[in-house]
């Protein structure tokens, strides 16, 4: 298919984790009945971004992928025809965690899953406490409306994340994102670092042609010390923002995209034709040390 219809679901969660996904799966109908084929949920959508701490308890709110929330999405991508990408807290195994997405696709079949690569540990984002690395390496998943690729919020950062997912055959490019104000900051601060936040992932489709969707939470966490900034959005191939949610406000938003850009973009544009390949050995060491 040339064309697809990709649904944004940004929206603030609570405690309650019931109540938390019952809203996803509404919102997952709205964005249907307003056309959506692909519908992309926020990271860790079912609780509070619980990352903030370092509690064992937290590790109660894991599941097994596939396990019961997939089963019921399941059910929801067949009925509604659409195909869902659901970032879920997983419980591999006693005392191994990651934090996943799962893929279910149009017809309800689970395509599989997706264990975020880059995991970050940085104030208020103590994710290396809670999860293992991925280890099923990049993944792309061939859905009833296109070819995917899914990474997760830290991934955006890395452009070979990106390349490679890219490189697998990947049509869109979707985030599931959990990322935020710290209610101390200053203005041009918190500007400073969306700005970033976007320009990097725009970049992505950039230098690989594709489409970018990404999609972040909002609300205020954490005793109403982080103020999650939204800014959903979506990029065009070149970068060009398509739709920009509201730093505020939760929001459903469904874009087309026309897949076929790509190809005009990367003729155009042929970074994929340059590349070159045989020179870039160094870019598997951690850092080139002067010899």
């Amino acid at each position: 298919m040339s064309k697809v219809k990709v649904g944004l679901v940004q929206m603030s969660c609570t405690a309650d984790k019931v109540a938390n996904f019952n809203k996803a799966i509404s919102k997952i109908k709205e964005a249907a009945a307003q056309g959506a084929q692909i519908v992309c949920l926020q990271e860790l959508f079912t609780s509070l971004y619980f990352c903030d701490v370092e509690d064992y308890e937290n590790f109660k709110l894991a599941e097994a992928v596939p396990g019961p929330s997939t089963d019921t999405l399941s059910k929801l991508a067949a009925e509604l025809g659409v195909v869902i990408i659901a970032s879920l807290f997983e419980k591999r195994t006693q005392g191994i965690y990651h934090n996943t997405t799962a893929v279910l696709d149009a017809d309800g079949s689970y395509l599989g899953k997706y264990r975020k690569m880059h995991i970050p540990d940085d104030p208020s984002y103590y994710e290396k406490f809670y999860f293992t690395p991925g280890d099923l390496g990049y993944k792309v998943f061939k859905t009833k409306f296109a070819t995917i690729g899914v990474l997760i919020c830290w991934d955006q950062w890395y452009p070979e994340a990106a390349r490679i997912t890219a490189l697998m055959g990947a049509e869109i490019l979707f985030y599931p994102t959990a990322i935020g104000w710290h209610q101390s900051q200053d203005e041009a601060t918190n500007t400073e670092q969306y700005n970033a936040w976007q320009t990097m992932q725009r970049s992505h489709a950039v230098a690989n042609g594709i489409h970018v969707v990404s999609v972040n939470r909002c609300g205020f966490e954490q005793e109403e010390q982080m103020k999650f900034w939204g800014g959903s959005f979506v990029s065009n191939p070149f970068g060009t923002i398509l739709y920009k949610a509201s730093h505020n406000e939760e929001a459903i938003h469904v874009e087309e995209l026309d897949l076929e850009k790509s190809d005009r973009y990367r003729t155009h544009w042929p970074f994929l034709r340059d590349r070159r390949i045989d020179s870039y050995q160094p870019i598997t060491k951690r850092f080139i040390d002067e010899e």
